[in-house]
Protein backbone atom coordinates (compact mmCIF):
# COMPACT_ATOMS: atom_id res chain seq x y z
CA UNK A 1 0.00 0.00 0.00
CA UNK A 2 1.07 3.52 -1.21
CA UNK A 3 0.56 5.94 1.54
CA UNK A 4 1.66 9.95 1.30
CA UNK A 5 2.99 11.37 4.32
CA UNK A 6 2.58 14.98 4.53
CA UNK A 7 4.22 17.74 7.16
CA UNK A 8 2.61 20.83 7.02
CA UNK A 9 1.51 23.88 9.45
CA UNK A 10 -1.43 24.96 9.99
CA UNK A 11 -2.21 28.82 11.02
CA UNK A 12 -3.79 29.37 14.27
CA UNK A 13 -4.32 32.49 16.87
CA UNK A 14 -2.16 31.49 19.34
CA UNK A 15 1.48 30.27 16.09
CA UNK A 16 1.31 27.77 13.88
CA UNK A 17 0.75 23.90 14.60
CA UNK A 18 1.80 21.53 12.74
CA UNK A 19 0.21 18.57 11.10
CA UNK A 20 1.84 15.01 10.43
CA UNK A 21 -0.48 13.17 8.01
CA UNK A 22 -0.51 9.87 6.59
CA UNK A 23 -2.59 9.40 3.48
CA UNK A 24 -3.40 6.66 1.55
CA UNK A 25 -4.18 6.45 -2.19
CA UNK A 26 -7.83 5.09 -0.95
CA UNK A 27 -9.28 7.09 2.32
CA UNK A 28 -12.09 5.14 4.23
CA UNK A 29 -11.89 7.66 7.04
CA UNK A 30 -9.57 10.60 8.75
CA UNK A 31 -8.19 10.03 12.42
CA UNK A 32 -6.97 12.78 14.33
CA UNK A 33 -4.38 12.66 17.33
CA UNK A 34 -2.77 14.99 19.47
CA UNK A 35 -0.68 14.74 22.05
CA UNK A 36 0.15 15.46 25.75
CA UNK A 37 1.22 18.26 27.55
CA UNK A 38 4.65 18.25 27.47
CA UNK A 39 5.40 15.35 24.66
CA UNK A 40 4.71 14.99 21.13
CA UNK A 41 3.32 13.34 18.46
CA UNK A 42 5.95 10.63 18.56
CA UNK A 43 4.25 9.25 22.06
CA UNK A 44 4.05 4.79 21.44
CA UNK A 45 0.66 5.16 22.20
CA UNK A 46 -0.19 7.78 19.72
CA UNK A 47 1.94 5.50 16.76
CA UNK A 48 -0.04 2.48 18.66
CA UNK A 49 -3.26 3.81 17.57
CA UNK A 50 -2.06 5.51 14.29
CA UNK A 51 -1.65 1.75 12.75
CA UNK A 52 -4.74 0.43 14.52
CA UNK A 53 -7.26 1.06 11.40
CA UNK A 54 -7.92 -2.45 9.97
CA UNK A 55 -8.87 -0.28 6.92
CA UNK A 56 -6.60 2.34 4.73
CA UNK A 57 -7.77 5.63 6.31
CA UNK A 58 -6.07 8.67 6.74
CA UNK A 59 -4.18 9.73 10.43
CA UNK A 60 -3.00 13.11 11.23
CA UNK A 61 -1.18 13.66 14.26
CA UNK A 62 -1.06 17.35 15.78
CA UNK A 63 1.93 19.40 17.34
CA UNK A 64 0.08 22.11 19.46
CA UNK A 65 1.68 25.91 18.84
CA UNK A 66 3.50 25.74 21.91
CA UNK A 67 5.25 23.07 21.27
CA UNK A 68 6.08 23.91 17.88
CA UNK A 69 7.41 27.06 19.26
CA UNK A 70 9.87 25.15 21.23
CA UNK A 71 7.76 25.29 24.92
CA UNK A 72 6.95 22.55 27.19
CA UNK A 73 4.32 24.13 29.56
CA UNK A 74 1.14 23.93 27.97
CA UNK A 75 -0.89 26.56 26.72
CA UNK A 76 -4.47 27.70 28.35
CA UNK A 77 -7.20 25.04 27.48
CA UNK A 78 -9.15 27.78 25.81
CA UNK A 79 -5.74 28.34 23.33
CA UNK A 80 -5.30 24.60 22.59
CA UNK A 81 -9.07 23.98 21.72
CA UNK A 82 -8.96 27.28 18.95
CA UNK A 83 -5.54 25.57 17.44
CA UNK A 84 -7.31 21.86 17.03
CA UNK A 85 -10.61 23.59 15.81
CA UNK A 86 -8.38 25.25 13.18
CA UNK A 87 -6.68 22.09 12.22
CA UNK A 88 -9.47 20.30 12.27
CA UNK A 89 -10.98 22.85 9.66
CA UNK A 90 -8.30 22.61 7.41
CA UNK A 91 -7.84 18.70 7.69
CA UNK A 92 -12.23 18.72 6.87
CA UNK A 93 -11.35 20.96 3.90
CA UNK A 94 -8.63 18.18 2.42
CA UNK A 95 -10.83 15.20 2.98
CA UNK A 96 -14.84 16.74 2.62
CA UNK A 97 -17.66 14.06 3.63
CA UNK A 98 -15.10 11.63 5.33
CA UNK A 99 -16.65 10.21 8.70
CA UNK A 100 -13.52 11.48 11.69
CA UNK A 101 -11.95 10.30 14.49
CA UNK A 102 -10.68 12.26 16.84
CA UNK A 103 -8.44 11.31 20.14
CA UNK A 104 -5.20 12.12 21.50
CA UNK A 105 -3.54 11.13 24.91
CA UNK A 106 -3.43 12.86 28.18
CA UNK A 107 -4.08 16.63 27.46
CA UNK A 108 -4.54 16.19 23.97
CA UNK A 109 -7.75 13.62 24.95
CA UNK A 110 -9.39 16.55 27.24
CA UNK A 111 -8.89 18.63 23.60
CA UNK A 112 -10.75 15.80 21.44
CA UNK A 113 -13.32 15.62 24.13
CA UNK A 114 -13.76 19.14 24.44
CA UNK A 115 -13.53 19.62 20.90
CA UNK A 116 -16.22 16.66 20.12
CA UNK A 117 -19.06 18.75 20.79
CA UNK A 118 -18.38 21.57 18.83
CA UNK A 119 -17.11 20.69 15.72
CA UNK A 120 -18.52 20.62 12.52
CA UNK A 121 -18.57 17.87 11.06
CA UNK A 122 -18.74 16.12 14.52
CA UNK A 123 -16.46 13.04 15.13
CA UNK A 124 -18.21 9.64 14.85
CA UNK A 125 -16.11 8.57 17.66
CA UNK A 126 -13.46 9.69 20.66
CA UNK A 127 -10.50 8.09 21.31
CA UNK A 128 -9.48 8.93 24.58
CA UNK A 129 -5.78 7.37 25.51
CA UNK A 130 -4.73 8.20 29.18
CA UNK A 131 -7.45 10.63 29.94
CA UNK A 132 -6.36 12.45 33.33
CA UNK A 133 -9.27 11.93 35.42
CA UNK A 134 -7.43 13.73 38.32
CA UNK A 135 -5.45 17.06 37.80
CA UNK A 136 -1.85 17.01 39.97
CA UNK A 137 -2.47 17.57 43.69
CA UNK A 138 -2.62 21.20 44.63
CA UNK A 139 -0.66 22.58 47.91
CA UNK A 140 -3.21 21.92 49.64
CA UNK A 141 -3.40 18.30 48.27
CA UNK A 142 -6.85 18.84 46.47
CA UNK A 143 -6.95 16.80 43.08
CA UNK A 144 -9.87 18.63 40.67
CA UNK A 145 -11.89 16.31 38.55
CA UNK A 146 -11.77 16.66 35.01
CA UNK A 147 -14.56 13.50 34.33
CA UNK A 148 -17.05 16.42 33.16
CA UNK A 149 -14.95 16.57 30.11
CA UNK A 150 -15.45 13.17 28.98
CA UNK A 151 -18.58 12.86 30.73
CA UNK A 152 -19.64 15.11 28.02
CA UNK A 153 -19.00 13.52 25.15
CA UNK A 154 -20.97 10.49 26.39
CA UNK A 155 -24.30 12.94 27.25
CA UNK A 156 -23.68 13.94 23.89
CA UNK A 157 -23.82 10.65 22.45
CA UNK A 158 -20.68 10.11 20.95
CA UNK A 159 -19.26 6.52 21.63
CA UNK A 160 -15.47 6.85 23.50
CA UNK A 161 -12.71 4.43 23.83
CA UNK A 162 -10.83 5.27 27.22
CA UNK A 163 -7.57 3.25 27.30
CA UNK A 164 -5.60 3.52 30.56
CA UNK A 165 -2.67 2.01 31.89
CA UNK A 166 -3.53 0.17 34.72
CA UNK A 167 -1.57 2.11 37.43
CA UNK A 168 -2.19 5.33 36.07
CA UNK A 169 -1.84 7.91 38.77
CA UNK A 170 -4.08 10.11 37.08
CA UNK A 171 -6.86 7.57 37.55
CA UNK A 172 -9.39 5.81 34.67
CA UNK A 173 -12.37 6.54 33.84
CA UNK A 174 -15.59 4.48 34.19
CA UNK A 175 -17.42 3.06 31.41
CA UNK A 176 -20.64 4.94 30.42
CA UNK A 177 -23.70 4.46 27.91
CA UNK A 178 -21.07 5.22 25.53
CA UNK A 179 -17.98 4.88 26.37
CA UNK A 180 -16.41 1.67 26.73
CA UNK A 181 -13.08 1.60 29.00
CA UNK A 182 -10.19 -0.74 28.22
CA UNK A 183 -7.01 -0.65 30.90
CA UNK A 184 -3.56 -1.94 29.65
CA UNK A 185 -0.57 -3.12 31.63
CA UNK A 186 1.88 -0.15 32.58
CA UNK A 187 1.00 3.97 33.87
CA UNK A 188 -0.11 6.99 32.27
CA UNK A 189 2.67 6.85 29.41
CA UNK A 190 1.26 3.38 27.51
CA UNK A 191 4.23 2.75 26.15
CA UNK A 192 3.34 -1.08 25.22
CA UNK A 193 2.76 -0.28 21.82
CA UNK A 194 1.14 -3.83 21.36
CA UNK A 195 -1.77 -4.12 24.01
CA UNK A 196 -2.89 -0.41 23.05
CA UNK A 197 -2.93 -1.46 19.41
CA UNK A 198 -4.89 -4.41 20.50
CA UNK A 199 -7.59 -2.80 22.56
CA UNK A 200 -8.17 0.86 19.73
CA UNK A 201 -8.15 -2.07 16.83
CA UNK A 202 -11.65 -3.52 17.27
CA UNK A 203 -13.16 -0.65 18.33
CA UNK A 204 -12.36 1.71 15.49
CA UNK A 205 -13.08 -1.02 12.79
CA UNK A 206 -16.92 0.23 13.51
CA UNK A 207 -16.72 3.15 11.90
CA UNK A 208 -14.56 2.59 9.07
CA UNK A 209 -16.23 0.49 6.03
CA UNK A 210 -14.23 -2.56 4.44
CA UNK A 211 -12.90 -1.98 1.25
CA UNK A 212 -15.22 -2.12 -1.10
CA UNK A 213 -15.40 -4.90 -3.59
CA UNK A 214 -12.88 -5.78 -6.30
CA UNK A 215 -10.87 -2.56 -4.71
CA UNK A 216 -7.29 -3.56 -4.48
CA UNK A 217 -4.96 -1.88 -2.30
CA UNK A 218 -1.02 -2.14 -3.69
Amino acid sequence: MIVELDDFEVATPHGPARVLLESPGYCGGLLVLGHGAGGGVEAPDLLAAAESAPVPIAVARVLQPYRVAGRKAPAPAAQLDEAWACVLAELTRRFPDTDQVHGGRSSGARVACRGALVADPAPVGVLALAFPLLAPARRDGTRPDRSPEIDAVDEAGIPVLAVSGERDRFGVPPPARHREVVTVRGDHSLKARGPVRDAVAPWIARFFPPLPDGLVIL
